[in-house]
């Protein structure tokens, strides 16, 4: 259906990866979540991308922080207006190691493209290691995660 046919703000197309596999990291740089990516291709430059992310994180050290970023291709986006030491889409404190912790993302995006468009989840800590979907070092809990990609009419 054209564009111009659609009343704005209707949702043209839908796309979902769903992550069921584990994934950890002791990087202290972005690092890409292996699984946690979906692209588009909009069918209008003026159409946005309504991005929604949610996981399952937590550290296997106390008193660590682990970090998440949103990125369009290579481009970081949904970043806070000014940076500190710890920058980021989302950042998530532990007090516990072990600690399971629910991370959701949601931000509308302006691809301003009709290219095949790929969003993507980072993620890094400062220290001991990373966990998305599991708790590090430990196997009795495991969690899918999902990123969903919606074409809205301008």
């Amino acid at each position: 259906i054209p564009n111009s046919v659609l009343a704005a703000g209707n949702v043209i197309q839908v796309v979902q990866t769903v992550k069921t596999d584990d994934f950890s990291t002791t990087s202290t740089s972005f690092t890409d979540i292996t699984g946690l990516s979906a692209s588009i291709t909009p069918s209008s430059s003026s159409n946005k991308i309504l991005i929604t992310a949610s996981f399952c994180s937590s550290q296997g050290s106390a008193s660590q922080i682990n970090m998440f970023n949103l990125l369009r291709g290579s481009t970081t986006i949904g970043q806070p207006a000014s940076s500190q030491t710890y920058t980021s889409t989302r950042t998530q404190y532990t007090y516990e190691s072990g600690n399971i912790d629910t991370v959701h993302i949601q931000l509308l995006d302006s691809p301003s493209t009709t290219s095949a468009t790929t969003y993507k989840i980072q993620g890094k800590c400062n220290g001991g290691t990373l966990g998305v979907g599991n708790r590090p070092g430990d196997n009795d809990s495991e969690q899918i995660s999902i990123i969903t990609l919606m074409e809205v009419s301008a």
